[in-house]
């Protein structure tokens, strides 16, 4: 049997850890009823109720004023007179229309593991990570949110301090779209006919979301005394995409653990789940982190893609394609044979292997493992991207048997043709012991990124839905039991 250390430290929700976001919308003529109610105030009122709020509320948002003038200009177009305003008013305004939301009140779990960008100052045989966890707040409404540390040469664990505040980023206002990339997810979505085409037809090869929607509401007008339920659904279609597509920026002093990306297009409105980074190295030699995960609209999920370079800047696209379906799609780190390559589990069973030129569209895939072993029947997922090794792509899964129970467990794929399995656990690798059953969901160990640091292979997994911990293992022991043959 293999020994698995588990090791602190162990990462749990802290409800006392919120963010301000928008309360409402109550409808134009609620607001509107509102805002009349706050425009009885003198100046003087106003300066007491904003000094109230301040009081109870400044010390636990990071910038509250600047937010709530924010907020204030959302509600801006509700006021029947566009005289000046204070600024102690519309802050004021803000405050109406805002709430605090626990983001981890309920969990803080599904852990993935990169190392971080800068290692500039970290001692010599030491390593800086980010940690990847998915948060459920109030509504089960789930986000993403970062931790960081460090792990020594002794593969002792330590965590940054955690940051009080919560601070969402910035929504860039009119992010660019290819027209090519565009039509081509229209089209795949089958609603890329006439009233389409003439939209797109009016836009340049790099289109605006405000040239966007000034092109539908121009057609619309065109076509006007002749629409029809077709057209009305290729309008929805062709706005739902460009919203799930859209770019955030945090600022720079913005430290990373008070950083979070909230569920904002509308294939998110219920969750943002179970991110998988990967440090994603291209042919020049060039690199971007990248992640995949599951957006949530309350009825069904979509796998989707997150970009970035620096953690600051986030790009957040679609994934398209008739094989882009279900949950649990983890990239490769890197091209094999000129081609990007990823896991998936299209039909909720059985792990597959997909390839494509384009990161965005994929189109094959074929069956790379199936359930064999007692503690796997049900159904089996990975654990996170394929880690490559000398022995092999590693890759580590979850596994679940009777009473819904999940383990952690691990195959090893051809390095130059990953088809190929050519070592398997016939045990878990890890199950929950006593202290690790009961949470939000009992009995689950689940994880969505590890790392090798050294000769040691440090996996974050999460404990029911709930928490948060690591384990270590000896990689070498690992991968001469896959490659002996005891498992396969």
């Amino acid at each position: 049997m293999i020994m698995v250390n588990r090791v602190d430290p162990m990462l749990k929700p802290d409800p006392a850890r919120v963010m301000a976001r928008p309360f409402g919308p109550f409808g134009e003529t609620r607001a509107t009823r509102i805002l009349a109610r706050v425009m009885t105030l003198s100046e003087s009122q106003v300066a007491d109720q904003l000094a109230l709020v301040l009081a109870e509320f400044e010390g636990r948002h990071h910038r509250l004023e600047r937010t709530l003038l924010i907020r204030f200009e959302d509600l801006r177009k509700y006021l029947f007179l566009d005289e000046p305003l204070s600024e102690q008013r519309r802050m004021l305004i803000g405050a109406y229309f805002t709430q605090e939301y626990s983001v981890e009140s309920a969990a803080l779990f599904n852990p993935s593991m990169v190392w971080h960008p800068d290692q500039a100052g970290v001692p010599e045989g030491a390593r800086r990570f980010i940690l990847s966890l998915r948060s459920i707040g109030e509504g089960h409404l789930s986000s993403i949110t970062f931790r960081s540390g460090v792990i020594g040469p002794d593969c002792r664990i330590a965590l940054d301090p955690v940051s009080p505040f919560v601070t969402a980023p910035k929504v860039l206002e009119d992010p660019y779209y290819e027209k090519v990339l565009f039509e081509r997810k229209l089209r795949e979505m089958g609603q890329c006919d006439g009233f389409a085409n003439d939209v797109l037809g009016a836009l340049g090869d790099l289109f605006t979301m405000a040239e966007l929607k000034e092109s539908v509401r121009t057609m619309r007008e065109a076509r006007r005394g002749r629409r029809n339920p077709e057209q009305d659904l290729e309008r929805h279609a062709i706005l739902t995409l460009a919203e799930s597509n859209y770019e955030v920026l945090f600022d720079q002093d913005t430290p990373i653990s008070e950083r979070i990306i909230f569920p904002h297009s509308p294939t998110e409105i219920n969750g943002i789940e179970d991110a998988r980074w990967v440090e994603l190295k291209e042919e020049d030699a060039s690199s971007l982190y990248l992640a995949t995960y599951t957006a949530y609209d309350g009825r069904i999920t979509v796998p989707q893609l997150i970009t970035t370079s620096d953690f600051l800047t986030f790009k957040i696209s679609t994934l398209n394609g008739p094989q882009v379906q279900d949950k649990g799609m983890a990239l490769f780190p890197r091209r094999i044979d000129h081609r990007y390559v990823m896991l998936s589990r299209q039909d909720g069973e059985n792990i597959y292997l997909m390839t494509s030129d384009s990161l965005s569209f994929w189109y094959t895939r074929e069956i790379l493992i199936k359930p064999r072993f007692p503690w796997e029947y049900v159904q089996l997922g990975n654990c996170g991207s394929p880690i490559e090794t000398a022995d092999g792509w590693l890759v580590l899964t979850h596994s679940v048997g009777p009473m819904r129970k999940y383990t952690l467990g691990a195959f090893l794929l051809d390095l130059e043709d990953p088809t190929r399995v050519i070592g398997r656990l016939r045990e878990p690798l890890l199950a929950s012991d006593a202290t690790e059953r009961n949470g939000y969901v009992p009995n689950v160990l689940y994880s969505c990124g590890s790392q090798i640091h050294g000769e040691t292979l440090v996996i974050p997994y999460a404990m029911s839905d709930w928490a948060s911990r690591f384990a270590t293992l000896n990689l070498r022991e690992l991968l001469d039991t896959l490659k002996d043959g005891a498992g396969w």
